[in-house]
């Protein structure tokens, strides 16, 4: 059986908010472009079974926006405190560990994520126009066939890339 795994960096955070990096909500800018990923995704009928999210504010927020979009309640969402500030082999390890769905949205941070996305999919991932495979709000598409449990370097294909930036308003 096909599995999914949309990985979801969180949307624009505001630096304009005297706060410690945990609490940073999102900038109007980044509430706009999670709405506009979670609109894809429900065009897209990739409903995700599990939601994966930071507990970090702007991570949270994102997860929350793109469940509005997607008519799945916010207590859907389960925050895992390891997803922040996590390396690719601590988000590999949640997702073996504590996966036992098709289609799974992870929302988390950089680099994390980035590395999480280079090592599973074993050809070149496309760069945005800011140098980075993951920018602010962007989702990664992937599929694989094996089960979570065996999800390891090279195992999953990048299905689309999708920048909010690229998705009409």
């Amino acid at each position: 059986m096909t599995h999914e795994l949309l990985l979801m960096r969180h949307a624009k955070s505001d630096w304009s908010v005297d706060t410690n990096d945990f609490s940073r909500p999102l900038k109007k800018r980044g509430r706009r472009a999670a709405k506009q990923i979670g609109r894809w995704l429900y065009e897209q009928g990739l409903i995700p079974d599990t939601i994966l999210s930071s507990p970090a504010t702007r991570a949270l927020e994102t997860a929350q926006r793109v469940c509005r979009q997607l008519n799945i309640a916010k207590s859907a969402i389960v925050c895992d405190p390891r997803i922040y500030e996590a390396d690719a082999q601590t988000l590999l390890a949640i997702l073996k560990t504590g996966c036992h769905k098709r289609r799974v949205l992870l929302v988390g941070h950089n680099p994390g994520l980035e590395e999480l996305l280079l090592k599973l999919v074993p050809h070149s991932v496309p760069l945005s126009a800011n140098g980075k495979h993951l920018p602010t709000a962007a989702l990664a598409q992937l599929a694989f066939e094996s089960d979570w449990t065996e999800l390891t370097e090279g195992t999953a294909k990048l299905v689309a890339l999708i920048h909010p930036d690229s998705l009409s308003v």
